[in-house]
């Protein structure tokens, strides 16, 4: 939870899911190795990254949270206008859900 705590809300700047973010960080944690060095020696994480950000996008439509939450929280108003929708705790779990779920089935 807390390597991942800046990732919520788009990096607070509401660009990619922090769901995505932290999906990205898992996919390096399993299938990148010491002699990961250099892009070519990457090109596994790479890989599955691309396959990850494909499944999570024809889910969702997109990656970006704005767009997800079809609210832009960047400003004041739309901080508080997804507050007041519940977005949190209905958009932002099921990104959660999806993540897992995909990764789950990449890690098997």
């Amino acid at each position: 939870m807390r390597l991942g705590a800046g990732f919520a809300g788009g990096m607070r700047i509401a660009e990619t899911c922090g769901a995505v973010t932290g999906a990205i960080m898992v996919l390096g944690l399993h299938r990148a190795t010491p002699e990961s060095t250099t892009a070519k020696l990457r090109e596994p994480v790479y890989q599955a990254v691309r396959e990850f950000m494909a499944e999570f996008e024809r889910r969702n439509r997109t990656l970006i949270c704005r767009d997800l939450l079809d609210c832009d929280i960047r400003t004041e108003d739309g901080m508080q206008a997804a507050k007041e929708r519940g977005l949190y705790k209905t958009v932002c779990p099921k990104m959660v859900e999806d993540a897992a779920e995909i990764l789950e089935s990449m890690l098997e």
